[in-house]
């Protein structure tokens, strides 16, 4: 896994829902250790499923979208580019093939999601890609460039105010959040954060 924004992921809609996963990937890639790309389908999935779970945040979600997009400026993977494309692609579950045809349409060198049942690997192989798991994906970063991504976890972690955290209590977030791997590295590098 490459470490430099030539490598590029598209980040599935289940990757951008929990706000400490969303973070931590965004901030990996402001670092720029890689490339992230998603569609306005991944991005009305992920706000849908987020309203849904907490209908507090209906019509509310639209700052936290504009700055993902902002930090990113070259995140989008037009409809026009994947769309063609979805028309002959099959997957487990018809609802993830727009996320294979942003993949191949993007020139994506992986899927970053927790649904990786969804992405047979057989099926990927055949288009270059393969699926990781949000957690592997940030111990990959890691382990490519400690001291850039330890950099950008040190910043993510600055930017929780209400209130401050400590490292451990990063970690735990990260931990609840289906980061176990991640939070244990940051643990063993607390001193730094």
């Amino acid at each position: 896994m490459a470490g430099h924004a030539r490598y590029t992921a598209i980040l599935d809609a289940c990757v951008l829902y929990p706000v400490s996963v969303a973070d931590a990937l965004m901030s990996i890639a402001i670092a720029g250790l890689y490339a992230p790309k998603w569609t306005t389908e991944i991005e009305l999935e992920w706000i849908r499923n987020l309203e849904t779970a907490r209908p507090d945040l209906v019509g509310r979600l639209d700052y936290r979208r504009d700055n993902m997009r902002d930090a990113i400026p070259d995140w989008e993977v037009p409809e026009f580019a994947w769309r063609p494309l979805a028309i002959g692609l099959k997957l487990p579950d018809a609802g993830d093939v727009h996320v294979l045809a942003a993949a191949i349409a993007g020139h994506a060198d992986c899927i970053v999601t927790a649904n990786l049942k969804d992405f047979p690997a057989d099926v990927l192989a055949a288009h270059g890609l393969t699926a990781i798991h949000p957690d592997d994906f940030l111990i990959a970063q890691l382990d490519l460039d400690e001291i850039t991504a330890l950099t950008a976890f040190k910043e993510m972690r600055a930017r929780s105010k209400r209130p401050p955290v400590t490292p451990d209590e990063f970690a735990d977030i990260l931990a609840r959040n289906g980061l176990a791997a991640t939070a244990e590295r940051l643990r063993d590098a607390a001193a730094l954060l």
